[in-house]
């Protein structure tokens, strides 16, 4: 019986649709997070001369806000992440639930 009810989720249209979809969607944003956060980590062995430069006539450098920028970024990529999963996806789940069962 349990073999039947996964063959039937994986013969959906709509299982293979919301894994492809939410896959291409994860790897999209894990290589846009890969950007900021190894683009950070680049500046910090090649350009320390940027992330040491002071704003202004403070003593912020701006080194400051761009780890900052890289940390919210963080939280706001997982928040796009989090509020597609609970909507689309959770809608095809919820979906490809109803025709199986």
């Amino acid at each position: 019986m349990h073999d039947d009810l996964v063959q039937k989720v994986k013969s959906n249209p709509k299982y293979q649709k919301l894994v492809s979809t939410r896959s291409s969607y994860g790897w999209t944003l894990t290589w846009i997070m890969m950007v900021a956060y190894y683009g950070f980590i680049l500046l910090v062995a090649f350009n320390k001369e940027l992330l040491g430069a002071k704003m202004g006539a403070g003593v912020t450098t701006w080194g400051i806000p761009i780890g900052l920028f890289v940390i919210v970024f963080t939280v706001v990529i997982t928040g796009v992440y989090v509020r597609r999963a609970n909507g689309e996806f959770d809608e095809l789940t919820a979906e490809i639930r109803k025709e199986v069962m």
